[in-house]
Formats: structure tokens, C-alpha cells, sequence
């Protein structure tokens, strides 16, 4: 069993606040929303649609994403330059996948996320931490080659940026079959199709109005009072967990990436 305390522990000399913002794992619940909101945009979505494996590995994908944003913000230089490696080799095939406006736009869906989640299962986040938490995820565009200079430099830039780019998002065929494959997961383990009601109730509800009607989600009465149950079930459920506990993913899935790096050198 991991010392949690130890692990969770953000190091010596740095914003423990922001560390210990980052470490917590409550922007995992919109992982679904951030990748509905990537594939919005036309480019992402034909990309990953031809070359993902949603359909047989959604929660791989997932535990990969996160090893590559704890590893960044939070991880070892090594740690940052080993997920960032893996990213643009799974990128290399993937038309598309180097456009700045494009790697722009994926760092910016998973910072909007981490507030929305945090918002609606945790804490309000006030606006001298968000600005701290916006300038934390610039390295996140960076190490996907976004050119220094592009993330927005405070809150009210980023806003803008968002709206503009939400009111250009269009989606595809390419994102209704990714979105099939994410949320109704026939190969996955039952452990994660049996979460995927639940699943699908967070990541339609989170989604901006425009975004969720355009992709053809059914949004009533029904679905709106759905969503506020489980909202507020999950709010219970993370107040009784402990911090440290909420920390404990992030230097797991650091140490599973150290792993698989070590075995892929040594082959």
C-alpha cells in the first residue's frame, strides 16, 4: 500500500496551494466533457476517429491523457520529457495532430474541465487561484509544440479566446462515432461499462448548451433534474474523501509511466 502522505505531497519551495489544486483528481470526472469538447473541432475529431481505439481502450486512453498532464505540471523535468515523447509518437501518424491552433485548443478544453469539475463537485475556484492555475497549464500547449506566447496570459483573455472559439465549433460524423465509441464502450471491462451511465449523465450535463445540442444529446426536464441528483451526490461523496486520497492518482500514474518508459528502453 502507497504511503499517501508521502505521495501526495507537493514538493518543497513551490505553491502548495497550486499543488495541491493540480495533484486533486476531481477534473477526472470531466474528462468526458474536455474530449467532447476536443473533437468538437473538425480537424481532432477526423484524427482521432482514424486512429484511436476508443471502442476497445476507453480507460486506457483516459489514464493516459492524465499521465501526461500530471506529468507536466506536476512531474520531474525526466517526467514531463518521457509523456511528452509518448504523445508526439502516438501523434506522428495523425494529420493534423502537430497544428498549433489545434494543440491550442486540446490544453485549453482540459483547463476549462478542471474548473468546470471543481465548480460542480468541489469548490468554486476564485479568480486569483484560477489565474495561477491558467499560467500552470501553459506548459501543457507548450509541450504540444503550441508556440510560446499563444495561451491566453489571464483569465479574461482566456474567456474570450473560449467564446470565440465555442461559437466556431462544428460537429462531425467523425465526432458522433468517436462519441458512440467513448460513452457506449462494448470491449471495455465491466467495471467501466457499469459506470457508464453515470458517466454519460457528467459528461452531457457539463457540456456548454451549444456544444450538447449540436452533437444531438437529448436535454430535458428529466435529464436537467438527473444531472443535479448525481451533481450533488458526487459534492457529498468528495467532501468525505480525504485530500489525500484525492491526491493519490496522480504519483500512481506517474509511477505506471516511469514503468512503461523503463520497459520500452530496455527492449
Amino acid at each position: 500500500m502507497p504511503d499517501v502522505r508521502r505521495a501526495s505531497s507537493p514538493p518543497r519551495g513551490r505553491d502548495r496551494v497550486l499543488d495541491r489544486f493540480l495533484a486533486d483528481s476531481t477534473p477526472v470526472v470531466a474528462g468526458g466533457r474536455a474530449i467532447l469538447l476536443q473533437i468538437a473541432d473538425p480537424v481532432v475529431a477526423a484524427g482521432v476517429h482514424r486512429h484511436s481505439d476508443f471502442a476497445r481502450r476507453p480507460q486506457q486512453r483516459l489514464a493516459h491523457t492524465l499521465m501526461y498532464v500530471y506529468a507536466v505540471m506536476l512531474g520531474s523535468p525526466s517526467d514531463a520529457a518521457i509523456a511528452t515523447s509518448f504523445v508526439h509518437r502516438a501523434h506522428a501518424p495523425v494529420t493534423g495532430a502537430d497544428d498549433a491552433d489545434r494543440q491550442l485548443w486540446v490544453a485549453a478544453t482540459l483547463y476549462d474541465s478542471a474548473l468546470r469539475a471543481h465548480e460542480a463537485f468541489g469548490d468554486p475556484v476564485p479568480p486569483e487561484l484560477a489565474q495561477r492555475v491558467l499560467a500552470a497549464y501553459e506548459p501543457l500547449g507548450v509541450a504540444l509544440r503550441v508556440p510560446a506566447g499563444r495561451w491566453p496570459d489571464s483569465v479574461a483573455a482566456f474567456e474570450e479566446y473560449w467564446a470565440g472559439r465555442l461559437a466556431g465549433l462544428h460537429v462531425t460524423d467523425d465526432a458522433r462515432a468517436v462519441v458512440r465509441d467513448l460513452l457506449h464502450p462494448r470491449f471495455a471491462p465491466f467495471w467501466v461499462r457499469a459506470a457508464m451511465p453515470l458517466v454519460r449523465i457528467v459528461t452531457v450535463g457539463m457540456l456548454p448548451d451549444a456544444v450538447r445540442e449540436q452533437y444531438g444529446f437529448a436535454w430535458g426536464p428529466r435529464e436537467r433534474r438527473r444531472y443535479a441528483r448525481v451533481t450533488a451526490g458526487l459534492r457529498r461523496v468528495r467532501a468525505l474523501v480525504p485530500g489525500p486520497l484525492l491526491r493519490l492518482p496522480g504519483p500512481l500514474l506517474l509511477r505506471q509511466m516511469r514503468r512503461i518508459a523503463k520497459q520500452y528502453l530496455s527492449h
